[in-house]
């Protein structure tokens, strides 16, 4: 009877039919992308910081981001100074040009980040592996993820 299990075992595991061990959510996940700002994409400090990504800590307890990421699918990355998310807030993190905050962080670039066609949004730890993702295809101008 073993023997029988444990080939039955061995076969629904080859055939991929076993659940793989869930991964823990992140504490602090990707909540909204808004990839598309309002109005004309006509490159400007305004029009670039309308092109956001919301990040939220979902615990109580307050995150160190220091080292943490945001990419995008080509490779463009915001690389987090030392900056601590308290439990249960957002932060922004702009396309654009302005000043830092508890609230909102700025990437700095005069070009926009986010494909309006389509994209994928990343937040990596420090070591590179993946906290959270979020995809959209060209509907709207936002995404909840």
């Amino acid at each position: 009877m073993k023997r029988i299990l444990a080939t039955a075992a061995a076969a629904v595991m080859a055939l991929g039919l076993m659940a793989a061990p869930a991964e823990a959510a992140s504490a602090v996940q990707i909540y909204r992308v808004y990839f598309d700002s309002p109005g004309k994409d006509n490159r400007s400090n305004k029009s670039l910081n309308g092109e956001w990504v919301q990040l939220f800590n979902r615990t109580k307890k307050t995150r160190q981001l220091k080292g943490m990421k945001l990419r995008d699918r080509t490779g463009y990355t915001y690389t987090f100074g030392s900056f601590k998310l308290k439990g249960r807030k957002s932060v922004y993190v702009h396309t654009g040009r302005g000043k830092n905050t508890a609230k909102h962080r700025y990437w700095g670039r005069k070009a926009y980040v986010w494909n309006n066609t389509g994209d994928t949004a990343y937040l990596l730890y420090r070591n590179g592996k993946k906290a959270d993702s979020c995809s959209w295809t060209g509907k709207g101008s936002s995404k909840y993820c």
